[in-house]
């Protein structure tokens, strides 16, 4: 059963591994291998996750940086057990967005912090995160729209329009727990940004 934080389950994460080459995710797991060897051991970047839409996606979300628990996991997922991934799976669902037409992404791939911590990204991490975005892009054949998930991913604004001036682009504020149970309008806000995305993909659709 598709859930929040199903992820903290070892066996979950398991069965969600061995989907890794399944052959809609399989080109982005090659390509998450490969960033893996270009950045270094030392780099902390998870998967996609196979139970989104993969190469097939219509919409990618791209959000700051993985946290702990993307790290600790080894996916980017809405499944992940922190309140961020469960605020973004009860977002998605409520807009009626269907998983399978998107692909959760980062502006910079990496972990970037140090034990439990992560710090913010800097001009320097997205400058470094976004090189490999056009890559990704021509790995994406179904994608046309590209979600800005808070304010350091809308950085990667103007490059995304520079390498791919096809794909539309929509910003969303984070659904972090700091920006959701800060004042009430702030949920709301992230569920209009989101009721266009579905918008978008039920014209698509029809």
């Amino acid at each position: 059963m598709d859930r929040p934080k199903l992820l903290r389950d070892k066996t979950a994460r398991e069965a969600r591994l061995s989907q890794l080459d399944e052959a809609h995710v399989a080109r982005l797991t090659d390509f998450v291998d490969d960033l893996r060897i270009r950045i270094g051991p030392e780099a902390a970047i998870p998967y996609f996750d196979p139970w989104d839409g993969g190469v097939g996606a219509e919409a990618l979300f791209l959000l700051e940086a993985p946290g702990p628990k993307a790290r600790n996991s080894g996916f980017m997922s809405m499944n992940n057990p922190d309140e961020t991934a469960k605020n973004l799976f009860e977002l998605i669902h409520e807009a009626e967005i269907d998983r399978r037409r998107i692909a959760i992404w980062n502006t910079v791939p990496w972990y970037i912090g140090s034990g439990a911590k992560i710090r913010p990204a800097s001009s320097s991490d997205i400058a470094s995160g976004i090189e490999s975005l056009s890559n990704l892009f021509q790995l994406m054949p179904k994608l046309r729209l590209v979600v800005l998930v808070g304010a350091k991913a809308q950085k990667a604004h103007k490059h995304i329009q520079n390498v791919a001036p096809h794909l539309g682009l929509l910003s969303s504020p984070h659904p972090s727990p700091m920006f959701v149970n800060r004042r009430p309008g702030n949920r709301e806000a992230i569920l209009n940004s989101l009721r266009t995305v579905s918008m978008s993909l039920v014209r698509k659709k029809g």
